[in-house]
């Protein structure tokens, strides 16, 4: 026959399990939250890079036979200053690229991010291009060093300055 605990020692074994599991769960919970997060701000960097190393390619991948295409593509990823900037540009640059029958084929080397939150970010970007036009029809290479402002507008990061560095 199994020896009877008082009824005081049950109490206290019961409200000690009760204790550990409210406690069990609220670190799992604290855990699952910081993991979310974590997950989220890693996201959102990849989000910002991908913006950012695209952003850079069009602007650095420009062809006279389709600029209209190019020049949009730019637009799309675009918008406050930088939008209103390049689209003052388009027209000049149409005719520019067009004479000079400029083709800028880009790539993108290196992304890192300066700085970020929810709602903007900094990049620096290393792109190549090789440029060919009517001065240099065999192609010259160059090399951009770019810092580019991103804003998190409409559910899309969008490139809001670009400014050649180094």
């Amino acid at each position: 026959m199994a020896a009877r605990r008082p009824d005081g020692m049950n109490r206290v074994l019961t409200v000690g399990l009760v204790a550990a599991t409210v406690l069990t769960a609220v670190v799992a919970g604290r855990l699952g939250f910081a993991l979310h997060d974590r997950h989220e701000t890693e996201q959102r960097r990849q989000d910002i890079l991908a913006a950012a190393r695209q952003s850079a390619l069009n602007f650095t991948s420009l062809d006279y036979r389709h600029y209209d295409r190019d020049s949009a593509n730019v637009l799309k990823g675009a918008t406050g200053d930088f939008k209103k900037q390049f689209t003052a540009q388009t027209a000049q640059l149409t005719k520019l690229v067009a004479q000079n029958k400029s083709v800028s084929e880009g790539q993108v080397l290196d992304a890192g991010i300066v700085r970020s939150d929810a709602h903007s970010g900094r990049v620096l970007v290393v792109a190549d291009s090789k440029v060919t036009n009517t001065a240099v029809p065999q192609g010259e290479a160059r090399t951009y060093r770019l810092q580019l402002d991103l804003v998190y507008r409409g559910g899309r990061w969008l490139t809001s300055d670009v400014e050649f560095v180094g």
